[in-house]
């Protein structure tokens, strides 16, 4: 794998929100209590809070998809590297609600790139918190292609809800989403 690659999944899977020419902090003028809350606890996220975005992916346990879809793309290093970067996580309950067969056909070595860039689109470069989130109307990801947010009526990442935000990793944030998002066809 090329540095530049290497690179650009760094970026890439640091779960998406942010990034383009909204890389400068946001005003501070929402408190960020838009996201909503679907009643998933922080139990497990405060020891991991202070461990790297993969880190706290594994030991908040709602992310085993996740986390095996980053190992099987090859992003784990790149995710614990320094970043910082911004993750939309998609949760177990999230990947399981795609078309049957999806995710096995996803994790085959053949179907690596296209891995890859579903992943790489869940990452936006920078730390960007829920009160820079809601200021936005688009972020690019590290896929290269951008993203929609809508904060009118809790947050919106395209067609995902944010439905936990804001939690904290030693090289960036993770917001949880109820959707996996899938990057636009070329």
């Amino acid at each position: 794998m090329t540095l530049r690659i290497a690179s650009t999944l760094a970026l890439a899977f640091a779960l998406a929100c942010g990034g383009g020419e909204s890389e400068e902090p946001m005003a501070d003028e929402s408190t960020g209590d838009e996201m909503a809350d679907d009643g998933m606890t922080d139990e497990g996220m405060d020891e991991a809070a202070t461990g790297d975005i993969v880190d706290v992916a594994v030991g908040a346990g709602s992310f085993e998809t996740l986390v095996a879809a980053v190992q099987a793309a090859g992003l784990v290093e790149t995710l614990k590297s320094p970043g910082p970067f911004t993750v939309f996580a998609p949760t177990d309950d999230a990947f399981a609600a795609l078309p049957a067969g999806t995710v096995d056909e996803l994790l085959k070595p053949e179907n690596r790139d296209q891995l890859v860039a579903i992943l790489t689109y869940h990452v936006v470069e920078g730390d960007v918190s829920s009160s820079q989130v809601v200021t936005m109307d688009s972020a690019t990801t590290v896929q290269g292609a951008a993203v929609t947010i809508d904060a009118s009526d809790g947050v919106m990442i395209n067609d995902a809800t944010v439905i936990q935000a804001d939690i904290a990793a030693s090289n960036g944030t993770i917001h949880v989403i109820d959707t996996v998002l899938m990057p636009p066809a070329e």
